[in-house]
């Protein structure tokens, strides 16, 4: 009876997987490679993770876990780790599913300066984000140089398009063909924060808003590594006239209002952002 009330435990959370997954309506889409991303991604971000820390990150029920990271293991990507080897870390061979990426490596050179002297100076991190897909990803992050953040933000960490600040702001900036496009894209999500700023790009208000003003702001945001105690402030980057992603500031959210992180750190940020264009300029060309 407690195997049969446990296989059947197993296929509820398998049922819910499935759901969230999409079930059948993406008839196109493998869900275990879908969810073997997940798994590796989650991973990859902490470094080195438990079996139950690993579902809990990927959102998936333990048993499918145990069979992808034996998955993994046997293809190399991962390997046992920590006391009594009951973690698991990736390995170097994670670097050949990245062979062909062209990084933002003349993005982040021409970055780093400016962005740890403003750390520096005014002690708040500040992050690059480009877009990815659906998602703005982080490029370079100074949470490392300041005692001010909860988390040190590494590249890869990923944010909502139009729930986050950064892409809220490239949203707003880029070309209307290309926010067409990416305002059509999101129409089948479900998020709550994103439906309700979906509406309002469609509507064009919210592009003119954020253009005007010239920067994108989210309080308290819950996709941050501590929901709801961060909120940010975003300004656009340029190449040239090319629009190539966000800059944020991240701060507390107990420590700073909005009204306050923006009167105070709006100006600053911007010239960031025009000292990344101008050094962006005097670099030879890469591809983004």
């Amino acid at each position: 009876m407690a195997a049969d009330k446990t296989a059947t435990g197993q296929n509820m959370a398998e049922a819910q997987a499935a759901r969230r997954d999409g079930g059948d309506q993406d008839k196109d889409i493998i869900r275990s490679l879908s969810r073997s991303i997940h798994v590796l991604q989650a991973i990859n971000r902490k470094g080195a993770m438990g079996l139950a820390e690993i579902a809990r990150a990927a959102d998936l029920p333990m048993p499918t876990v145990y069979r992808i990271i034996n998955t993994l293991m046997r293809e190399g990507l991962i390997e046992r780790d920590g006391p009594r080897q009951k973690l698991y870390r990736p390995t170097a061979l994670i670097q050949t599913l990245a062979c062909g990426f062209q990084n933002h490596d003349r993005l982040v050179n021409a970055a780093r300066p400016s962005m740890s002297r403003f750390t520096h100076e005014h002690h708040w991190p500040l992050s690059i984000v480009t877009r990815v897909g659906d998602k703005m990803v982080v490029r370079f992050h100074t949470s490392n140089q300041t005692t001010l953040t909860f988390n040190n933000y590494y590249p890869g960490w990923q944010v909502p398009l139009l729930a986050s600040a950064s892409g809220q702001a490239f949203v707003a900036f880029t070309d209307e063909q290309t926010r067409t496009m990416l305002i059509e894209s999101a129409a089948n999500l479900e998020d709550a924060q994103q439906t309700f700023m979906l509406e309002h790009f469609r509507s064009g208000e919210a592009t003119a808003t954020i253009r005007e003003r010239g920067y994108a702001a989210v309080a308290k945001s819950w996709y941050s590594a501590n929901p709801g105690k961060t909120s940010s402030v975003a300004v656009p980057i340029f190449d040239g006239e090319e629009l190539i992603g966000a800059l944020a500031i991240v701060f507390f959210a107990s420590g700073l209002s909005l009204e306050q992180a923006i009167a105070q750190y709006l100006a600053p940020v911007q010239a960031v952002s025009a000292q990344i264009s101008a050094d962006l300029a005097r670099m030879p060309p890469q591809s983004y």
